[in-house]
């Protein structure tokens, strides 16, 4: 039975989508059957594992707004093991036509929940928002990474995050938990990135992942050539750091 975790930070520009695309790739490279799904409208998991979104018949926008069966908008990517469910431009409109659904807040569990039968795991790329979408995510998955940037701010729209997930966990979905918190874009040499990271883990404690993702130039490269990093360098630092993050989530879960 997979696990369905959601990446969520409303703060843009943390990591978010590069953690998605990089966690989701080195997970199927240990074995996993993955699922990535991408639900924030700017798809940019979708094109960032050489999926053209331009072509395709079917995303997430048909499963949520027309009931389209989610294993027709699956596509295989370059990754041996590893599937993305993408998104599309239009996902910026659902949430306006999913005011007037019943169980509005549920639409994405009722297609994702069937797939756990045939995912190790299922990863969903929230958008940079606390809008419906992101609620459905959250009403959906199992558990949620927190990505935090080594920056100043890191800490300030996590309070509004954990909130949003604690009405959530008391009012539509009970069993959900956070997964962990994960350190992105850490620079060592700056005494600012070390400082956030001593807070972090004094604020969150045995919560936060060993695994840091530091700045690396492979990593932000990737991307445009619609590869995770681990195809683009396999040997650079994003791609080992990634891999580390990967082995801990597996051993978590062997843990519980």
């Amino acid at each position: 039975m997979g696990k369905i975790i959601s990446l969520a930070n409303q703060k843009g520009g943390v990591g978010k989508t590069t953690t998605a695309i990089n966690l989701a790739a080195s997970l199927a490279t240990l074995g996993k059957k993955v699922l990535l799904i991408d639900a924030d409208p700017q798809a940019n998991a979708s094109s960032g594992l050489g999926i053209d979104i331009r072509t395709l018949e079917f995303t997430i926008y048909e499963c949520l707004i027309d009931g389209v069966p989610s294993k027709q908008a699956i596509h295989p990517t370059e990754v041996e093991n590893l599937f993305v469910l993408p998104s599309h431009i239009d996902l910026v409109g659902a949430e306006i036509e999913m005011l007037n659904m019943d169980n509005r807040e549920h639409v994405m569990r009722n297609f994702l929940t069937p797939l756990k039968e045939d995912y190790d795991f299922l990863l969903i790329d929230c958008s940079p928002s606390l809008g419906l979408i992101t609620v459905n995510a959250l009403t959906a998955c199992d558990s949620v990474i927190i990505p935090v940037q080594c920056e100043y701010f890191a800490l300030e729209g996590i309070s509004k995050l954990l909130n949003t997930i604690k009405i959530i966990k008391s009012k539509l979905n009970t069993a959900l938990e956070i997964e962990g918190f994960l350190l992105t874009m850490y620079d060592n040499r700056l005494r600012l990135a070390n400082q956030v990271y001593a807070e972090v883990k004094k604020h969150f404690e045995g919560m936060v992942f060993e695994a840091v993702i530091t700045r690396n130039v492979r990593l932000s490269e990737a991307p445009s050539h619609g590869k995770p990093v681990l195809l683009y360098d396999a040997e650079s630092k994003g791609s080992l750091n990634y891999m580390d993050l990967a082995k801990e989530l597996i051993a978590k879960q062997h843990e519980n």
